[in-house]
């Protein structure tokens, strides 16, 4: 592909007052006030001169971060072009940094009930958690968000893993949870943001809870499994699940006990798994791999008074470790094995069970998803702006979730970059057509024109005639 004309004769002029570039906010925002948020967000009350109509303010945070604005400069999107003619209430990314802060730790937490309302609303459309009557999964774990600077608030070297190395890094520390299906893509739990030296379990049993409830509220009446990695084993956490009427699977440290619990295992209960690499064999009818699985009952605190020790399932999954010097005809006289131990309750058998934990590495996407959005900076340098920036990124990322599966099947598990892609970056230039109509003129031919009309129609009605 080249360009048709000549350099000399091509010119580039930003003069259009009726162009947008992000039209697909207009059903976003749609489907935002159909769920309530203009209501939800009333609750929210920061004090002084700047804290005043933070109903509007979130919302403008909410859009721009839908857009793709990952800093406060970034909210001057949303006064590109005609959006002032599209959208009432636009307020300057001065407005919006003042606003956030205003807020105090009293406010984040309003902003937190405002988001797990927000969520249920969007959830009361079967398509975004379909299946949650049967089953439904809770994924927590925390992240290390680098920042820079003297001057942030909360700040601090944390552990982070890096290309699977433990690295001290500075920034701050986000704790999030993740609400998911077997048939649906994850989305966005309570989250909290703590100073960059938290240690990962802070907090964790009681955002468990409050994500139990999330799910609860979001229709998940049936069987809830959360699932967390090593850093949560402990028995705040698991009592507060059990608490809770859900079941837990969580990653166990290897220690003595671990161990000992381990060599208890005959050698006949092993099972082999599907795993890569791994080879099904029509005539033992079983996988033949290098990865097998086996349960063993296991009491787990048994340093902590009665009421608070658990006993349960130990799964573990042992991998055969790789003979590197088997092509030098140096072969191993026994097997060597590494073993991954988890311990729950859920009520599936075996492999499934085995399966279900593993597939909690679904949270990294997600933390994906807010690095290449809104995450990408936590842009303040006070903690409780930053902290109310984190949960506006959760809604933003619910938000898309939720158009995307309005859209069609193809949106409907995709990335929310893709969806703000796709969907929501979509040009369109505004005109008048009577008294009081605006119609959006969309590119002609677009590759995705039928996916948008799905948006358009499901949030604002049927597309009118264009003049």
């Amino acid at each position: 592909m080249r360009l048709s004309h000549s350099l000399d004769k091509t010119r580039a002029v930003f003069d259009d007052p009726n162009l947008l570039t992000h039209a697909g906010l207009a059903p976003l925002m749609a489907l935002a006030g159909a769920a309530g948020l203009p209501g939800l967000l009333s609750g929210v009350r920061p004090g002084g001169p700047c804290g005043v109509n933070a109903a509007t303010k979130v919302a403008c945070l909410l859009a721009g971060m839908a857009a793709g604005a990952d800093s406060i400069d970034d909210m001057g999107l949303l006064r590109d072009g005609a959006m002032e003619t599209l959208f009432s209430g636009v307020r300057a990314p001065s407005t919006l940094g003042s606003h956030l802060r205003s807020y105090t730790w009293g406010n984040v937490r309003q902003l937190d009930k405002a988001h797990r309302g927000f969520l249920a609303a969007l959830a009361g459309d079967a398509r975004l958690l379909p299946g949650k009557e049967a089953f439904a999964f809770i994924d927590i774990d925390s992240t290390q968000k680098r920042v820079y600077g003297y001057q942030k608030e909360g700040a601090a070297f944390g552990h982070a893993k890096i290309a699977g190395k433990e690295l001290l890094v500075k920034g701050l520390n986000p704790l999030i949870s993740v609400i998911s299906t077997p048939l649906a893509a994850p989305v966005i739990g309570p989250v909290r943001l703590r100073g960059g030296s938290a240690g990962s379990a802070r907090g964790a049993a009681g955002l468990a809870a409050e994500a139990i409830g999330a799910a609860r509220e979001c229709g998940c009446t049936g069987t809830i499994l959360v699932r967390a990695d090593s850093a949560y084993y402990n028995a705040a956490v698991i009592g507060t699940i059990r608490r809770g009427k859900a079941y837990f699977s969580v990653t166990v440290p290897m220690n003595s006990s671990i161990r000992t619990a381990i060599a208890s295992v005959p050698e006949d209960a092993w099972t082999g798994i599907e795993y890569p690499q791994a080879l099904w064999d029509d005539q033992l009818d079983c996988w033949v791999s290098d990865a097998e699985v086996a349960e063993v009952r296991y009491t787990a605190f048994t340093s902590k008074p009665e009421k608070q020790q658990v006993t349960a399932r130990l799964i573990v999954r042992r991998v055969r470790a790789v003979n590197d010097k088997a092509a030098q005809g140096m072969d191993e006289l026994f097997p060597a094995w590494r073993h991954h131990a988890v311990f729950t309750d859920s009520p599936a058998e075996l492999v499934q069970a085995e399966g279900q934990h593993r597939d909690h590495a679904i949270i990294e996407q997600v933390n994906a998803d807010l690095y290449a959005g809104a995450l990408a900076h936590l842009p303040s340098g006070v903690f409780t702006a930053n902290a109310a920036w984190l949960v506006i990124a959760a809604m933003a990322c619910n938000l898309l979730r939720a158009a995307g599966t309005r859209a069609g099947r193809r949106y409907a598990r995709a990335r929310t970059a893709t969806v703000r892609r796709d969907l929501v970056a979509m040009p369109a230039r505004t005109a008048r057509h009577g008294r009081g109509n605006l119609i959006l003129h969309l590119p002609e031919g677009h590759h995705r024109e039928q996916a948008w009309q799905n948006l358009w129609t499901q949030t604002c009605g049927p597309p009118g005639r264009a003049a």
